[in-house]
């Protein structure tokens, strides 16, 4: 693996999602001062994905909020070669900085030489850049707290014993990579606890039945799932009810969805973990309008997780109705 930027973590001391950086909690200067408009491109790497798309929505509430400040949003539609050309477009088109949520970290290199050939700031979310160091800024939460927050949970369910599936988001991006980690590191800790299945769903629900589908019908004793995000999670689930093994395989997850978070006050979903769309998406934008002002920012903005369990349910889901 190549070496990435080292990252600074955040204590959780709560199970709310936290700023590590004060440069998002305040509020960015007035761009109403200046007469010329500022403009933003911003290349998402699946519209279609579901805590992509809370991300989104955020950063589209957030800046309607500001003045003579435009935002353009891209769906790369899960393509480096579309993300490419994308960059390359809001260039010609001169914006005063780009915001890219990488489809594939290590396809990210031509991304970064060509803003830096134009001048062009460039940072990333979610996911980081290969060469980082030309990127002017990284927000994104921590997936491998996540993951661990998840494992830890389940573990304890199991009695720290018995046969673990893993399902993996799409190879090659930086959360599978440190989620998978996260999870591995937790498991190392309990002799008798073993993975016996481990493959990608890609994040997405009808893969993630799909795969638990397959996984049943192997004849292989699941004793729990951990699903690297709250759609394959539910997939997964879907596929173990029509089974007629509701409550016999824990099943847990990531992100803390609104849906996801039905499923866990229902009893069916063991565990999820939530990240804060609405910290990351205006950490995002405020970064992005900072460095477009010329305004020095932090290189690497990263949130914490936090853990929600069934009893936790109704508490976050009012997260989602602010």
């Amino acid at each position: 693996m190549k070496k990435k930027l080292p990252i600074v973590i955040i204590t959780v001391v709560t199970v709310m999602t936290m700023s590590l950086f004060t440069g998002c909690g305040q509020k960015i200067n007035d761009t109403s001062m200046t007469s010329q408009k500022i403009k933003i491109g911003v290349c998402i790497s699946n519209f279609n994905d579901k805590f992509t798309s809370y991300l989104l929505n955020e950063m589209k509430n957030y800046s309607k909020s500001l003045k003579n400040v435009e935002v353009v949003y891209v769906d790369s539609k899960n393509d480096s070669n579309i993300e490419l050309s994308q960059v390359e477009k809001f260039i010609s088109q001169k914006v005063d900085a780009i915001v890219v949520q990488p489809v594939d970290t290590d396809l990210t290199k031509p991304l970064t030489d060509i803003a830096k050939a134009a001048k062009v700031p460039i940072m990333s979310v979610s996911r980081p850049f290969e060469n980082q160091n030309d990127a002017v800024g990284y927000v994104s939460s921590d997936s491998k707290q996540a993951a661990k927050l998840e494992m830890e949970y389940i573990a304890k369910k199991m009695h720290f014993k018995g046969n673990v599936a893993i399902m993996m988001g799409t190879m090659g991006q930086e959360q599978q990579r440190f989620r998978i980690q996260g999870y591995h590191d937790v498991i190392a800790k309990y002799p008798d606890m073993k993975i016996i299945a481990e493959q990608t769903a890609d994040w997405d629900r009808d893969k993630g039945t799909a795969l638990m589908e397959e996984w049943l019908q192997s004849g292989k004793k699941i004793d729990a799932v951990v699903a690297s995000n709250d759609e394959m999670a539910i997939g997964a689930l879907k596929a173990i009810e029509v089974a007629g093994k509701l409550g016999k395989i824990t099943v847990g997850g990531i992100d803390a969805t609104p849906e996801a978070l039905d499923y866990l006050k229902s009893g069916k979903l063991a565990v999820t973990v939530f990240q804060n769309a609405k910290e990351m998406g205006q950490c995002t934008i405020k970064t992005a309008v900072k460095v477009a002002n010329g305004e020095s920012v932090e290189k690497t903005m990263i949130f914490s997780n936090g853990l929600v369990a069934p009893k936790d349910a109704v508490k976050y889901m009012a997260k989602w109705n602010k």
